[in-house]
């Protein structure tokens, strides 16, 4: 199977050097030879290993009050630029810290293979944020969600339970443990997460920073709740007399974090 990797990028929140860091993981993690292609409105800046294409076409009013990235459906294009079969698409602020080379070699090539959602274990739920599928297996989807984005949003909330739920023949899971979830396999358990440096688990490859949680919060180990940025043990714990403490007094004391230095060193161009 060929290695190419894609992801995509607009506006103004991520800017070129999360394209450059994430093509500097890769490169670091794989066999060569592979394709590296960001599908982008601007390539200033993104660095020239990087080849960039213009975002494919999604001429529909983007659907309001979803947590979803709706905008992920150009990807379902086919055609997708000039790319055929399996591709791998890749979120721009996850971390690499193992070997590329498994995502491309396990299962069926022309199957749509996800990381599987730990927030709900009981539901064949997957995320996006790292993902495999053959260029246009997927074009049925965006057909359905050009017909009624609002709709569909409004239906499945995230763009990733609508792939779960209608990718053609279903989807598969990668291997249990090669995609790690930052606050669900990496935070150690209360009240340990106090004096234990987060970790990947043994087998991890990816880890993912979904919610609140982002990157550089988690290398200096402050936490992010929706209304409030925490610095350190002694701030987190003030914080759970401040308006805008998220949840019971119990959760958030829990849910400190420690500086976790080994993000730095795996999250560089």
């Amino acid at each position: 199977m060929k290695k190419q990797v894609i992801c995509i990028r607009w506006g103004t929140k991520y800017g070129p050097e999360y394209v450059n860091r994430l093509y500097g993981m890769v490169a670091r993690h794989i066999t060569p030879p592979f394709t590296f292609t960001c599908f982008t409105d601007s390539s200033e800046g993104v660095r020239e290993e990087v080849r960039c294409l213009p975002l494919p076409e999604l001429d529909a009013t983007m659907p309001v009050n979803t947590f979803g990235i709706w905008g992920k459906s150009r990807l379902w294009s086919d055609p997708l630029g000039d790319l055929t079969g399996p591709v791998l698409f890749l979120d721009l602020d996850l971390v690499i810290v193992g070997s590329m080379d498994g995502f491309f070699e396990h299962g069926d090539p022309e199957g749509v293979y996800m990381a599987r959602n730990p927030n709900q274990p009981l539901r064949r739920v997957g995320q996006s944020s790292i993902y495999r599928f053959p260029v246009g297996k997927l074009a049925p989807l965006k057909e359905r969600f050009l017909a009624d984005p609002q709709g569909v949003a409004d239906e499945y909330r995230f763009e990733q339970r609508f792939v779960s739920y209608n990718a053609p023949g279903g989807v598969q899971f990668w291997p249990k443990g090669w995609v790690n979830v930052f606050k669900w396999h990496c935070i150690p358990m209360f009240p340990t997460n106090y004096f234990r440096t987060p970790r990947p688990t043994a087998n991890a490859k990816v880890v993912l920073f979904p919610g609140a949680q982002d990157v550089p919060n988690a290398i200096e180990g402050r936490y992010r709740s929706r209304m409030q940025l925490y610095e350190g043990p002694w701030d987190h714990l003030k914080g759970t007399f401040r308006p805008g403490r998220r949840g019971s007094a119990f959760a958030h004391i829990r849910r400190y974090i420690r500086p976790s230095p080994w993000i730095a060193e795996a999250w560089r161009e």
